[in-house]
């Protein structure tokens, strides 16, 4: 108990230290690239900063798979070198054994980044795309999908344009029973429109049997109300923007994903994706598992045999082709044309199996 204790704090500390590491060097260079990005729009290296605070997690929730298998490598090198290994193997412990308090540290790890990073990605995720939009277009934009239908915020200098459609077809294109709510710059309503459907081209929303109403002061709206049968209204949004507030699944938190699905399935779009990325955060602690099960393959072996270079650069190599074939397994997936449990469990189970087949093979031959 005491030697699984001794290993769990070491991978621990090491997994810490490595995430501090990474998590200053994609400060550094998200940064840079937040000031190429904005440096047009002169806003000012303390927004530049507050940009790359918002998107840094995201990051490191990305790179969380190679952060396990560096931590690995790092706990199993620094063993070989100070033959703790061979002293294990010699006290009668195998290396399955050895290897199972970092198995529970990376699943804890793995459960920790599901329940609370990943939250914190959805938030700050979704902070960044509302600051970034209002940077670039000077009025934020933002997407919401509730019991009520379609919620869409498009802004500029102009003013605010709140948008509630009922439902829409399946890529946002057009819009159905939709109602636009027009403000002026100091907050004030201006105009209100309702119509059988709107279609976002590049000239703008195309209303079709539009009808508006005058919102200001002293004025009869419905007696100075205007029927149109088609009505072209200014956008600062694009389909692009739309369809990614709209698919991306990171930018909200696995607490409230089921419901979003309900209400994404309600509002007439494929939750396909959504559901695709729900069953992979659910599988992420395991695939930490076999991350730290693939580096220990490789590296659980003394120094003085040679070739530890070789064995790091293999077991890093077979950990981004995990990665690379779990990614390609959730893009078949969202397409479709592979079950959401097979897109999501697969790869995981797949690399835990392959990992114990390279640990039994280098320890029993």
């Amino acid at each position: 108990m005491i030697l699984h204790i001794y290993f769990a704090r070491r991978f621990a500390m090491g997994f810490v230290m490595i995430t501090a590491v990474l998590f200053a060097l994609v400060m550094l260079v998200d940064a840079v690239e937040q000031a190429r990005r904005f440096g047009s729009y002169d806003i000012g290296w303390q927004k530049i900063l507050g940009l790359t605070l918002l998107n840094t997690p995201q990051t490191i929730n990305l790179i969380l798979p190679l952060i396990m298998i560096l931590a690995t490598v790092a706990l199993f090198l620094s063993l070989a070198r100070s033959s703790e290994l061979v002293v294990t193997r010699a006290a009668g412990r195998s290396a399955l054994r050895a290897l199972i308090a970092p198995v529970i540290v990376a699943f804890i790890i793995g459960v920790m980044a599901v329940g609370m990073l990943n939250p914190i990605v959805a938030a700050t995720g979704k902070r960044y795309l509302q600051l970034s939009e209002s940077y670039r277009a000077g009025g934020a934009s933002a997407l919401s999908i509730s019991d009520e239908g379609l919620w869409l915020r498009q802004g500029s200098v102009l003013g605010q344009t709140v948008i509630r459609a009922w439902r829409s077809n399946g890529d946002a294109s057009v819009l159905y029973d939709v109602t636009f709510l027009s403000y002026e710059p100091n907050g004030g309503p201006k105009r209100r429109i309702e119509a059988a459907s709107a279609a976002l081209t590049t000239s703008g929303w195309s209303l079709r049997d539009a009808k508006s109403w005058p919102l200001q002061t002293d004025i009869n709206a419905e007696g100075n109300s205007t029927f149109y049968e088609t009505l072209t209204i200014p956008s600062t949004l694009t389909l692009d923007r739309i369809r990614e507030s709209i698919g991306k699944p990171a930018a909200v938190s696995i607490y409230n994903l089921p419901e979003f699905i309900r209400q994404l399935e309600q509002a007439g779009f494929s939750p396909r994706r959504h559901k695709v990325w729900l069953q992979t955060e659910f599988a992420r602690p395991f695939f930490l598992i076999a991350m730290v099960l693939v580096a220990s393959a490789f590296t659980m072996r003394h120094t003085r045999f040679g070739g530890t270079g070789v064995a790091v650069l293999a077991s890093v190599l077979l950990g981004f082709g995990l990665y690379f074939v779990r990614s390609f397994a959730q893009i078949l997936g969202e397409n479709g044309q592979i079950p959401v449990i097979l897109a999501a469990w697969a790869t995981p189970a797949a690399a835990i199996l392959l990992a114990l087949g390279l640990l039994l093979h280098a320890e029993d031959g």
